[in-house]
């Protein structure tokens, strides 16, 4: 079975070192690469960090009904492919996705055994260094990154946890955890459990007892 992890967070809150350092760590984890109309940033590679494409083509897809989520964010669509997921199904491994408040929500809808992971900066006052330090992003941008955070942190209920980022060691060892953790549920192992039962003649000790 494979589990869906959905991780969001505003940003500059951490997430996408996170789930980098998650993927390396983890055995097991196939990262969801999104579909965005937004133009690559420094060194980002297509097909590596996201697919990027056209607004055209976006939207042609998403009126084939090709997404599994879709979002519109700073004027750019975003979307999690179909495809994905039955890739991860065929690899029998489970799929880890970098996603926005609007598309987690879709996602969870669509599929509501998913784990959904919020990650928060300690303050506003951190979250706005981090995003100055970037330096990637006007002062104009930042603000309004700063205005959307606000936004997006009103939605951490629909999360299923809520990591706060003040250190990074000691964070990425706690969505490792919950990571280990999801995939013992009881739920999610009952075909390892069966056959383990099958070993034990269960009917003739409850007889006996």
């Amino acid at each position: 079975m494979t589990t869906v992890f959905i991780v969001s967070a505003p940003s500059g809150s951490g997430k996408s070192t996170l789930v980098t350092r998650l993927l390396a760590s983890e055995p097991g984890l196939m990262f969801s690469i999104s579909y965005t109309t937004r133009k690559p940033r420094g060194n980002e590679v297509d097909g590596e960090d996201y697919h990027f494409v056209s607004r055209a083509e976006f939207l042609a897809r998403m009126a084939r009904d090709e997404f599994l989520e879709s979002a519109e964010v700073f004027g750019n669509y975003y979307g999690t492919h179909r495809g994905i997921l039955e890739e991860a199904r065929k690899r029998g491994q489970d799929l880890v996705l970098d996603i926005d408040v609007q598309g987690a929500r879709q996602l969870k809808d669509r599929i509501p055994e998913a784990v959904a992971v919020f990650i928060l900066a300690p303050s506003r006052q951190v979250l706005e260094e981090r995003l100055r330090a970037r330096g990637e992003d006007r002062a104009d941008v930042i603000e309004r990154r700063l205005k959307d955070a606000a936004g997006e942190i009103r939605n951490y209920r629909d999360y299923d946890y809520v990591l706060v980022n003040r250190d990074l060691a000691q964070s990425d060892a706690v969505l490792s955890a919950i990571i280990r953790a999801e995939r013992v549920r009881r739920v999610r192992i009952e075909e390892q459990i069966r056959p383990i039962l099958e070993t034990f003649d269960l009917e003739r000790y409850r007889q006996d007892g």
